[in-house]
């Protein structure tokens, strides 16, 4: 990977910000083009006369807080997109400016000089408004560089779903499409497990075929050994389409039909660590006949 290494100073046309961002050790993250600054610094004096020109407080969102922060595939460069307060004068010709009505502490941050929103936040708004192409180097840089994590990801994810916002649940498919490209256990799976084992409950088995559904085997998450007990967490399949719930539903039929109780849980029930899923889980590990030695 070349990597590129300057340090570049932009001084404020009007007075009001000074930029001094230090850039050695970035990365093809397309913040930079080549090795000539010059293109990067007419790129940041843009940004900042646009920041500057609007009545604080504004973070860069979008593509370009994610360029800003290193994110691979994010190029700085115009049109920029900004966040500011509902209320805001917005207009500016030529840029996105997006309007919110709150910003969570938790969402806000700062990469070189400016006010941003959080990576994490960063990688939800791409989630949005932007294809797989683009989000997913974003988030394995990000991952990669210590930006955010999966377990803070999700559980932000789980925040900002709750309040209506588009970006989550766009997000949540995109990482599950980065956790099971890597084989191994989803973070919900892990998550799921890590709960059981902390409120005393039986570890399960994971990933065990069960039975067939038409042509196919049929995968459980879990299943408990010694009982008929199967858990499903169905994190990524509230989005589910007409055939996904049709396939959804024929695997719980030929399960059942093959004498399992079956289980399932949501995302949020994981997440919050609902108390119900636990009594429901235990109840059911109570009167679950144990299966023949």
């Amino acid at each position: 990977m070349a990597v590129a290494s300057t340090t570049m100073t932009v001084e404020p046309t009007d007075g009001q910000r000074r930029v001094r961002p230090s850039l050695r050790g970035r990365d093809q993250s397309g913040l930079l083009v080549g090795r000539d600054p010059r293109p990067l610094a007419r790129r940041l004096d843009e940004l900042t006369r646009l920041v500057d020109s609007f009545p604080q407080p504004v973070w860069c969102c979008g593509v370009t807080a994610a360029a800003l922060h290193g994110m691979d595939g994010c190029t700085l460069a115009a049109p920029f997109h900004l966040v500011v307060p509902h209320g805001t004068r917005v207009a500016r010709f030529g840029h996105h400016v997006h309007v919110t009505r709150s910003i969570d502490l938790i969402d806000r941050g700062t990469a070189l000089g400016f006010a941003v929103t959080s990576p994490t936040r960063t990688l939800i708004d791409l989630a949005a408004g932007h294809p797989a192409e683009v989000v997913l180097p974003a988030l394995e840089s990000a991952l990669r560089d210590g930006g955010t994590s999966e377990d803070f990801l999700h559980r932000r994810v789980n925040a900002l779903r709750r309040q209506g916002r588009s970006g989550p649940g766009q997000l949540v498919a995109l990482l599950e499409a980065y956790e099971l490209g890597r084989g191994g256990h989803t973070w919900l799976e892990q998550e799921f497990i890590r709960l059981l084992y902390a409120a005393g409950l039986p570890r399960p088995h994971t990933q065990q075929v069960l039975g067939r559904r038409r042509d196919r085997l049929i995968r459980v998450d879990c299943s408990f050994p010694g009982t008929n007990l199967v858990v499903e967490v169905l994190g990524y399949r509230w989005h589910r389409t007409r055939l996904q719930m049709q396939v959804d539903s024929e695997r719980i039929n030929a399960l059942q039909l093959g004498g399992k109780l079956v289980l399932q849980f949501t995302y949020d029930d994981v997440v919050a660590a609902s108390p119900v899923m636990f009594a429901t889980i235990r109840l059911a590990l109570s009167g679950v006949p144990q299966m023949a030695r």
